[in-house]
């Protein structure tokens, strides 16, 4: 009994030192026995006493591997797969310089007895392995059963994904100090796996006993552990399970263990973003690479949400000559360059370069051009947000068109090969500020590109990018529930029935960087969204995925639609259709294309009107140029009335293609 509580002492560990004692005299016994054994219990008159003597040779030789290995280091009630090879080792290494030493001692001793028969090498070996292993194995029994705790205080928890992360991961959860966990079900849709057992646990049909089992076997939370499952396989995993108000962990994958080991603190809940994921993109690196390599590119708006998630994917899969980051906005530039600096260090310092500037001011940029010469600019600088711009119209235009407008032209003037805008869905029938400027940025770009490749020029290649909302971004609705759910409540929503479509950043820059490579000028892509998300529907998720209860610990609220605000966005104008590319997630706008000089003509007029600093005559400038702009919820709605009979004025300035 008092070994019991050396080796389970009730706080703290097993002493290495007794734990290096027991292995010892398991090798003392063991040799004994194998002696003993191999001549019948000294029946045998073969048998000499002097066997014995070659015992402190054979311990010797066995503490060193003892040593070498730390066999007697493993925390012994949670001996693994891993302490047994590492018992092996010790072992077999072991074994092997004792039978080279035997073999030494007999062939320079011819006319002595052998050291060892070889006989008794073999019985210990296989007798020291099987008793080192025993030993740490009934420890471990012997802890489960001492500590086993009140079956009414365990939580029942199931592992979706009985490979090897799953196993690794089970060993993990009931492990854990701080609660009392039980895994009673695997969960696969690997069909050869269907009744089979690991770890004593068995293994269940991924789809069709899912509820069933959890439902019967009261499990509380289940953990995903697969590390190549498909994003649509996990959401619909992780909506059965919600369904059932049943908590969902993620096992991270391999390369984010901590030294090759999972750690019970990184299975962690799910988040609402594994359920609006989307299966990986395949982006054509090479094609991309051959764009890229060795040039050097220019980023506006390079501290942004999108900008920034241009520049990691630049750095981390393709090699330029040099990355110019331009952002007006000093402290994101200097985050951006903490986080470069810690992420790729030295790989990357000397080739970029972070510019603090405005893109509006002409000075600043046309020295920029001059002094790096980019051969590629992704222009992704822009005022977005809705409601700000619906009451700043003319810092929206100031910014908005007149920055592109600064950044295209000098794109031209300096020789740039590629010019990829960054645009948004709120641009198709804009119902806002926003919106309607970023479509009049997109007006311009199209209409200079059309006037190159009609004055026959063979000079910038002018590319428009046209997506809905990224999760994570600033200010996005995601990042502000979250907030509001630490924070108590209420979840603010606007509208019952308000939709969006929603992409990763990452996602959402992998199709830029593609759409950049393989646009031959003028065109707008707009990229498969897939479904669009009723916001509510994601409010009740997160507060679900927080483990509060709707209407008993949080509440949601609508606020009503703010200025501006769409209930459902759009990527099309009615007037558009699409043609496909060789990427299913990126297709070009077949748009209508506008007059250079009439755009040109009224985009000067527009940027005129900033001075006035009057909103009405801007936004009503605005609507001249872009007559599909009916604004909704916002004090400019009166305006419209003033447009309905003039639209025809506008189209004869523009054609389709």
């Amino acid at each position: 009994m008092s070994l019991l509580y050396a080796l389970f002492p009730k706080s703290g560990n097993a002493p290495r030192w007794l734990i290096f004692v027991i292995d010892l005299l398991i090798c003392v016994f063991s040799y004994i026995s194998a002696t003993l054994l191999r001549f019948n219990f000294f029946i045998e008159e073969s048998f000499d006493s002097r066997y014995f003597y070659a015992l402190p040779l054979v311990l010797a030789i066995r503490i060193l591997f003892i040593l070498y290995f730390r066999i007697y280091a493993g925390i012994i009630r949670h001996t693994s797969v891993q302490d047994a090879i590492r018992v092996f080792y010790t072992i077999t290494f072991s074994t092997i310089v004792i039978s080279i030493v035997n073999i030494i001692y007999t062939r320079t001793n011819p006319e002595a007895i052998a050291l060892i028969p070889i006989s008794i090498i073999i019985i210990d070996y296989i007798g020291t392995t099987l008793l080192m292993n025993s030993f740490r194995l009934a420890a471990k029994v012997m802890y489960m059963q001492i500590n086993r705790p009140d079956e009414a205080a365990v939580t029942n928890f199931a592992i979706f994904g009985a490979g090897e992360a799953g196993i690794v991961a089970k060993r993990k959860l009931e492990q854990n100090g701080t609660r009392d966990i039980k895994v009673v079900a695997f969960f696969d849709d690997d069909q050869k796996k269907y009744k089979n057992y690991v770890d004593g646990v068995t293994i269940y049909h991924g789809s069709k006993d899912l509820e069933q089992i959890i439902k019967k076997l009261n499990i509380k939370e289940v953990v995903i552990s697969p590390q190549h499952i498909s994003k649509s396989r996990k959401q619909e995993i992780i909506e059965t399970c919600l369904g059932l108000d049943i908590n969902v962990r993620n096992v991270p994958p391999v390369e984010r263990w901590i030294n090759g080991e999972l750690s019970f603190n990184q299975i962690k809940s799910v988040k609402i973003e594994d359920l609006i994921e989307r299966d990986e993109i395949v982006l054509d690196k090479g094609a991309v690479a051959q764009q890229l390599f060795g040039k050097t590119i220019l980023i506006t708006g390079a501290a942004g949400s999108i900008g920034s998630e241009i520049v990691r994917q630049i750095i981390h899969n393709f090699k330029p000559k040099k990355l110019v980051l331009v952002d007006k906005s000093e402290v994101s530039l200097y985050q951006l360059d903490g986080e470069l600096s810690e992420t790729f260090n030295k790989q990357i310092r000397g080739s970029i370069e972070l510019l603090v500037g405005d893109i509006t001011n002409i000075t600043r940029m046309e020295s920029i051009f001059q002094t790096y010469k980019p051969e590629v600019v992704y222009h992704a600088a822009a005022y977005k947000h809705v409601p700000l711009m619906e009451n700043n119209p003319s810092e929206a235009i100031r910014v908005n068109v007149g920055g592109t407008q600064v950044i295209a032209n000098l794109a031209v003037n300096h020789g740039v090969k590629k010019f990829v805008l960054v645009s948004t869905d709120k641009a198709v029938n804009p119902t806002n500020v926003m919106g309607a400027s970023k479509r009049i940025a997109e007006i311009y770009i199209q209409a200079l590109s059309t006037e190159l490749i009609r004055s026959g020029k063979d000079g910038t290649k002018f590319i428009t990018t046209r997506f809905g909302n990224v999760l994570g971004s600033s200010g996005s609705v995601i990042p502000r529930f979250r907030k509001q759910i630490e924070e108590g409540g209420p979840v603010t929503v606007t509208h019952p029935d308000i939709t969006r479509y929603f992409m990763t950043i990452p996602e959402a820059c992998q199709l830029v960087l593609e759409a950049g490579n393989m646009g031959q000028g003028g065109e707008i892509y707009i990229f498969d969204m897939g479904k669009a998300v009723k916001i509510i529907d994601l409010a009740k998720k997160m507060i679900q995925l927080s483990g509060l209860k709707l209407g008993a610990d949080i509440q949601i609220t609508f606020t009503g639609l703010r200025p501006g605000e769409k209930i459902k966005e759009e990527l099309l104008a009615d007037q558009e259709n699409t043609l496909p590319t060789y990427h299913p997630k990126i297709m070009i706008a077949k748009v209508r294309t506008y007059d250079f000089e009439w755009v040109n003509a009224q985009i000067s007029g527009l940027l005129e009107l900033y001075y006035t600093q009057h909103n009405e005559t801007v936004v009503s400038k605005m609507k001249e140029i872009v007559p599909e702009f009916i604004s909704h919820n916002s004090i400019y709605e009166t305006l419209d009335f003033k447009h309905l009979n003039t639209k025809g004025e506008v189209f004869k300035y523009s054609t389709y293609s």
